[in-house]
């Protein structure tokens, strides 16, 4: 196991209520969240994506139909 893993169980090891563990699973869902929007905008600022290529792509269809 790696640190974070060991670490997380470390904070499992003691009993937790409910409500705590919700919380837990939400504050963890957030970083991680948060960690792919820092990592999505910086792959964009290298790719120099524009509002313009946006809103290109919001109008475009990207599902392929099966046929």
């Amino acid at each position: 196991m790696n640190n974070t893993q060991l670490e997380i169980l470390n904070l499992f090891a003691r009993e937790q209520s409910e409500e705590d563990l919700k919380e837990i699973k939400s504050l963890l869902t957030t970083y991680l969240a948060d960690k792919v929007v820092r990592e999505a905008d910086k792959s964009f600022d290298r790719q120099q994506y524009t509002t313009d290529i946006f809103n290109q792509w919001k109008e475009e269809h990207f599902r392929k139909s099966f046929q």
